[in-house]
């Protein structure tokens, strides 16, 4: 390059400059920005153009220094072909030129160009050229406005706005937007959606409702506008509502997003599976690494009781994300329902090792291994139950009873001294220390703890309402399983932590041993007359054992 400068006449300024240009380049790419700098301020000198003046700021910005970005940045604005272009253009405009008018479309192109250099270049150094961000977006935008460049100077001005809200100073960002409301159309749309959008995240439905109407005034077809709008309706309960505004930015904007992730949602919370499911799929296949979306997918296949595809699905995220406990305790509830125990205790053991305080998994987990007689090994989970829960009695009697079934006896009639010393009035305690007592022997103490028991329940019988009085209040609820992670749900509500499934419950039946023949349990819980306290560990443990 140098040797064909040299041999340049003087005539060829603009060949030189060119020439030039490549050796700044060249430069660059060796890293030597300094080397660059002395070709791009040469030609700047000479014949500036904004091509190379926006290497010179790139130059700058890599070395770091900020005096020199700002006088940079400022040669750039001076470059007159950028008003002459678009004096040009407007005046070609006004003649009457075919559309396919090759010197019109050229000067187009040379437009964009400048606008996108010019607007690369306020970006990148709205961050650097000052300590403050907030002062650099406003410098930036007082050099544009100086320039004449008022279009890029309202891109900055609403850029600060963003940086604002990504700060979480929502009072400034709104002080801001509103300082749009009556400038041209296409900037109270944009301002308005950024208001909606921020009103939205404070709680405020009304005033997001009236931001996104008023950019919809000025665009119908703003899809940002629509789904601000079809947001907040969801959040009040109007679902067919919002679904009809999360259709229509579909159809103004069908890559919009957030307007189909969304629709998906609604269409799920309506009880259309089938319509959120394609929609999901359609999602993934745009952003195939989403975990939100691949989430979605594996529930609405577990709502369908399509268990083999939930597995895959829920499989392919554990794979995205390997140590989230609750998607592996989602697997391991699905294997449960398929009768696969030796998986459903796999994937919940894994979640329990990366997560060791989910107290559905430590519940299951102590009763699968009371189930299989393993009573060692329950009382470690039912053991954490307790440090977790300690003002819940009922794991302690768990962990007595577990010892108790393995043999230890004196050791869970210390443990159920202490629980009694804690707990005084707990009738169960006090039912489990009379029949230990008379197991090991000990009738003066089985003498004692009857009385105890006694008083105990004539208390409670005291202060029981009489039975006509009780309104008949149904059972609770409790979805068989445990939810999936909400992390991944987007707009769908938390429906709250799930209760133990039914096969828990009688496993923590099975746990705490309860005495079958002793007042105040529950009546499909009482066997006949004489049946002993170890009445479970010879019966299959199915629902029928529940408390109706």
């Amino acid at each position: 390059y140098r040797m064909a400068l040299d041999q340049t006449p003087a005539t060829g300024k603009e060949v030189k400059s060119k020439i030039l240009r490549n050796i700044g380049n060249a430069f660059v790419r060796l890293g030597q920005f300094q080397d660059a700098l002395s070709s791009y301020e040469q030609i700047m000198e000479s014949a500036p153009d904004v091509h190379t003046g926006f290497n010179l700021v790139l130059c700058y910005y890599a070395l770091g220094d900020r005096e020199r970005q700002r006088r940079g940045f400022t040669k750039l604005l001076s470059v007159r072909q950028i008003q002459m272009d678009a004096d040009e253009l407007e005046t070609m405009n006004a003649a009457d030129i075919s559309e396919d008018d090759g010197m019109k479309a050229a000067l187009r192109e040379r437009i964009r160009a400048s606008h996108k250099y010019l607007s690369t270049a306020s970006k990148l150094l709205v961050n650097t050229i000052d300590a403050d961000v907030v002062a650099g977006y406003e410098w930036v935008a007082e050099a544009l406005s100086t320039a004449g460049q008022h279009e890029l100077a309202t891109e900055m001005s609403i850029g600060k706005a963003l940086h604002f809200m990504r700060s979480r100073q929502f009072d400034k960002a709104v002080e801001t937007l509103k300082s749009y409301e009556k400038q041209e159309a296409s900037l109270v749309a944009h301002a308005a959606t950024n208001l909606s959008f921020i009103y939205f995240h404070e709680g405020d439905f009304g005033n997001a409702v009236k931001y996104a109407d008023l950019a919809m005034r000025h665009n119908r077809y703003n899809a940002k506008a629509l789904v601000n709008k079809g947001n907040c309706l969801f959040l009040k309960g109007e679902l067919e509502h919002a679904r009809a505004l999360y259709q229509e930015a579909m159809g103004a904007e069908a890559d919009c997003l957030e307007a189909v992730y969304n629709l998906a949602t609604v269409n799920k919370r309506l009880g259309d599976h089938v319509s959120a499911l394609g929609l999901f799929e359609k999602l993934h296949q745009i952003i195939p690494h989403s975990i939100e979306v691949i989430w979605q997918i594996a529930d609405l296949f577990d709502l369908s009781s399509q268990p083999r595809m939930a597995i895959k699905w829920f499989k392919i995220l554990s794979a995205r994300v390997p140590t989230d406990p609750s998607v592996l305790s989602r697997l391991g509830n699905i294997y449960l329902k398929e009768d696969d125990e030796s998986q459903a205790y796999h994937y919940h053991h894994e979640s329990y090792r990366y997560y060791p305080v989910d107290m559905n998994v430590i519940s299951w987990l102590g009763a699968y291994f009371v189930k299989n007689e393993m009573y060692e090994k329950a009382v470690e989970y039912f053991e954490r139950a307790a440090q977790i829960q300690p003002a819940e009695v009922k794991w302690k009697l768990m962990v007595a009873s577990c010892h108790r079934r393995s043999g230890d006896y004196q050791l869970a009639f210390e443990i159920y001294q202490r629980i009694h010393s804690d707990y005084p009035e707990n009738v169960e305690c006090l039912r489990y220390l009379v029949h230990i007592c008379d197991d090991l022997g000990k009738k003066d103490q089985v003498h004692e703890y009857v009385v105890k028991l006694r008083k105990a329940e004539r208390a409670i019988e005291a202060s029981a309402p009489p039975p006509e009085s009780q309104p008949h209040m149904p059972p609770p609820q409790h979805q068989a399983g445990y939810g999936g992670s909400d992390q991944y749900r987007g707009t769908e509500d938390s429906q709250g932590e799930p209760g133990p499934s039914a096969f828990q419950q009688a496993m923590m039946a099975a746990a705490a041993g309860a005495p079958r023949a002793a007042p105040m349990q529950s009546k499909a819980a009482k066997p006949p007359s004489g049946a002993d306290d170890d009445l479970f560990a010879d019966d299959d443990l199915d629902d029928n054992l529940l408390p109706s």
